[in-house]
């Protein structure tokens, strides 16, 4: 894998549900953001907030392909407005290109756990593991990241403590849940990272990262 992608890469494809808007300005350049809708096996869809720099528009021009395959990394913020969800999850676009393939949705992380696991069971009997990482990025800062786990997998992290190297494979999926708030119910979308294979480091590993 590309050194940029080491600790944190997601590559997404699916179709393109608005057009680009502007987002912000950062160390000196513009970023627009627009969503893109992921459909999943069982068919429902997740929306995904693709963020990308202003010379990035272009590649955004309409060719006759299905889908949008975007490659990129995560990104966390914390909304501090009181409107919509606290932590916000974007995708970073690196790589943009329209392709005719079938929808994607693929998230490769290694990280550290910043806080304790928290095992469940679902309203239906099925264990689920709540788990949060902390993904370093290049200069300093760090990306916290919403894992869940299902099933086995899901009592094995649960022995997991703080501290905890992880290199795991999943996808990202959004859910919709009811906040109150003192206007009354309203409905908000969160995101987290469904594991399909978690690891931990190895001292060995860690040596080669």
């Amino acid at each position: 894998m590309d050194m940029i992608y080491e600790n944190n890469y997601i590559k997404l494809c699916g179709a393109v549900a608005a057009a680009p808007r502007y987002s912000h300005t950062g160390r000196g350049q513009q970023f627009f953001v627009f969503p893109l809708e992921v459909r999943r096996l069982s068919g429902n869809t997740d929306t995904v907030n693709i963020v990308l720099r202003r010379e990035q528009l272009s590649q955004l021009e309409t060719e006759e392909k299905e889908n949008l395959c975007v490659i990129g990394q995560l990104r966390t913020w914390n909304n501090r407005r009181g409107e919509g969800a606290k932590l916000v999850i974007t995708v970073l676009a690196k790589e943009l290109y329209f392709c005719d393939g079938p929808d994607e949705n693929l998230v490769q992380l290694t990280g550290t756990l910043c806080k304790s696991p928290n095992l469940r069971v679902t309203p239906m009997g099925r264990d689920i593991c709540d788990l949060m990482l902390a993904v370093n990025r290049h200069y300093g800062r760090s990306d916290y990241l919403p894992c869940i786990c299902w099933g086995i997998k899901a009592r094995e992290a649960a022995l997991w403590t703080v501290g905890t190297e992880l290199r795991l494979e999943g996808r990202l999926q959004s859910r919709s849940y009811v906040k109150l708030t003192e206007s009354g119910p309203m409905e908000r979308v969160a995101f987290e990272v469904s594991i399909t294979t978690a690891n931990e480091l190895v001292p060995a590993e860690k040596i080669s990262l």
